[in-house]
């Protein structure tokens, strides 16, 4: 009878984990008004990136206190204070991945809040390591699951296998 347990508990858990693959996923630009003209096209995996050697994300810039929207519909799991980052809010989407907002000014959701494409999270700032820098949105996309065929020879390639680069998903709404 325990084994019959196992499976059920298996079987479920592989449910829910083949449920968030299927959910479809298109990524908006997250701060609001914002361009490609608005960031570098190459600045995803950029080397080098000062104690963070690689730089895993994609920074949008915009004047200080614009809106940061939801780049895709997802569930606020968490805001806060993160160091290098700063304000940051973490959303967890489809396909189980986490979409990491960071330098904000401040927050406009709070955790266990569902939002859905288009809504504010936050607004764009300078903290953490962007003091006295640029205003931007740092905006990074982190898979949960691994992705091992995304690993290459690049510094850090190994982490490819976690981080997505933006700038291709990224579409204007």
């Amino acid at each position: 009878m325990q084994h019959i347990r196992r499976y059920k508990i298996f079987f479920i858990i592989l449910c829910i984990i083949l449920t968030g693959y299927l959910i479809p996923q298109r990524v908006a630009i997250p701060v609001k008004g914002a361009s490609p003209r608005d960031w570098h096209p190459k600045s995803f995996w950029y080397y080098p990136w000062g104690k963070s050697i690689t730089h895993k994300g994609v920074d949008i810039f915009a004047k200080e206190g614009t809106s940061v929207i939801s780049a895709t519909p997802g569930l606020v799991v968490y805001t806060g204070d993160m160091g290098r980052g700063g304000k940051v809010v973490l959303v967890l989407s489809s396909k189980w991945r986490i979409h990491y907002y960071a330098h904000l000014k401040e927050f406009k959701t709070s955790p266990l809040h569902f939002v859905n494409t288009g809504e504010s999270v936050g607004t764009v700032g300078t903290t953490g390591n962007a003091e006295g820098k640029e205003p931007h949105l740092h905006y990074s996309i982190f898979s949960i699951i691994p992705l091992p065929w995304r690993i290459d020879s690049s510094i850090q390639g190994w982490l490819k296998m976690f981080f997505l680069n933006p700038i291709e998903l990224m579409k204007e709404k």
